[in-house]
């Protein structure tokens, strides 16, 4: 059994998405890397990336291929010192600081237009 807890994502462009997620969000390349499938891992999450070439992307039905239906959420101390640091690399946010009786949180998409969302939860 796996120590980590998967997701898979869609992605058009394999070596793109690694960038990304590595550049960008402290992920770590895992085991596997081609043009077809890679992962990442960050803590206990391992993120799958599937390119059109992979066997996840192809089982996956044709109606349900859209980006962006559902997101991977990652945790914050200093929300504003990550979206500054973020906004400075020419990462680009969906939209602005959402903040609720749980935290704060922004969304931005990865180059696949999947939504990644940073939270930083409420003070206790």
């Amino acid at each position: 059994m796996s120590q980590y807890a998967s997701v898979r994502y869609l992605v058009d462009d394999v070596p793109a998405a690694v960038e990304f997620y590595t550049r960008h969000l402290g992920f770590t390349a895992g085991g596997n890397a081609n043009p077809a499938f890679a992962d990442v891992i960050r803590g206990p999450l391992r993120l799958l990336l599937s390119g059109p070439a992979s066997s996840g992307a192809r089982a996956t039905p044709a109606d349900a291929k859209t980006a962006g239906a559902n997101r991977i959420h990652l945790e914050f101390d200093d929300l504003t010192a990550e979206i500054d640091r973020l906004r400075a690399a020419g990462v680009s946010f969906t939209g602005d600081v959402v903040t609720g009786p749980g935290g704060s949180q922004i969304l931005l998409t990865d180059p696949a237009g999947n939504l990644v969302e940073l939270f930083q939860p409420a003070a206790r």
